[in-house]
């Protein structure tokens, strides 16, 4: 009796394993792409940090996510335009957490984004704009 209860038990182990196998994704999923917004969020970080500016800038415009390749390595078209606010470049404060500067500086950025989560990358370029925001 003992004999076939290990047996039972040895046989029951083989198909647990075969039905947690089934319940992972095979192959591994690969990491996480970054959404459009968070790609653009990125952006806008990268450009509060190398910016010489005196004030953050927060992220007062966003144009849609282009349709079109949905490759995660490829790097997408943005384009959004920034507002200086009221927190000085040196704060720990988020930009998010910042009022806009009232006759605040206003630019307009274009570039690309990846959304690659592990190798995200960005190139843009933001300049001054004049005009009504």
């Amino acid at each position: 009796m003992e004999a076939q209860r290990n047996s039972l038990c040895g046989g029951r182990w083989p198909l647990l394993l075969l039905l947690l196998g089934l319940a992972m994704p095979w192959p591994p999923a690969a990491a996480r792409a970054l959404s459009y917004q968070e790609a653009v969020g990125l952006a806008v970080q990268g450009f509060n940090q190398r910016s010489r500016e005196a004030s953050l800038y927060r992220l007062l415009q966003q144009d849609p996510q282009p349709q079109g390749d949905l490759n995660p390595d490829t790097p997408k078209p943005v384009s959004f335009t920034l507002k200086e606010t009221v927190c000085p470049r040196t704060t720990r404060q988020p930009p998010e957490q910042c009022d806009f500067k009232e006759n605040g500086l206003v630019k307009a950025c274009a570039g690309t984004v990846t959304l690659d989560q592990d190798t995200g990358s960005y190139d843009v370029v933001c300049e001054g704009v004049s005009g009504p925001f």
